[in-house]
């Protein structure tokens, strides 16, 4: 099959546009529809007419019951006065059991250390840095401080808060710097 040069066809004659289509009719005002929703309104005006000028079914004598006579005839009691029932006799006896039970809870005393600790949120190798975490801690109304430190590589900026007497307030004040997103915070003894 013999190959054919398509770049001499040159380009195919562009086709007309399609403006063939009609605009849509103009409509006119709905009038089957204004109509209906007229019908609608007219017949619910006239059901609310008729509820409020009709009279109420009349209702059926409710079923007679027969009551026994009181054998011993009641005191007249006045419309102010109330009697009322007798307390029930109780089935339980762990009423009175736990009114009168002592408990005895023992708690553990806790430890107390001899040396204070010390909470470290970071350790930066330029003091901006650490001014940062000192800024974001301090947003979460704590206090911390700066520590330059000579290490084998050269200043670490540390960022520590304390002393804490007790190792519980250290672990709360971590819970609240990790609730607000400042992590790793390490707690030690103070040097």
């Amino acid at each position: 099959m013999a190959t054919r040069d398509y770049v001499k066809r040159g380009k195919a004659p562009r086709k007309p546009t399609r403006n063939a289509k009609k605009p849509p009719p103009k409509q006119g005002f709905p009038f089957k529809w204004a109509l209906i929703a007229l019908a609608l309104v007219a017949g619910f005006g006239y059901g609310l007419y008729f509820l409020t000028t009709s009279e109420p079914p009349a209702q059926s004598e409710p079923p007679k019951t027969v009551t026994k006579p009181a054998t011993k005839p009641s005191k007249p009691q006045k419309k102010e006065e109330k009697v009322m029932p007798p307390k029930p006799e109780e089935q339980w006896s762990y009423i009175e059991e736990l009114e009168n039970k002592q408990v005895q809870v023992e708690a553990n005393e806790q430890e107390v250390s001899s040396r204070p600790y010390l909470m470290q949120c970071g350790a930066y190798r330029s003091a901006s840095q650490a001014d940062e975490r000192k800024a974001m801690i301090a947003f979460q109304g704590l206090e911390s401080h700066i520590k330059a430190s000579q290490g084998e590589k050269g200043i670490w900026y540390r960022v520590v808060m304390g002393p804490y007497p007790l190792k519980r307030e250290a672990e709360r004040d971590r819970n609240l710097l990790r609730r607000a997103g400042i992590e790793p915070c390490a707690i030690w003894y103070w040097n």
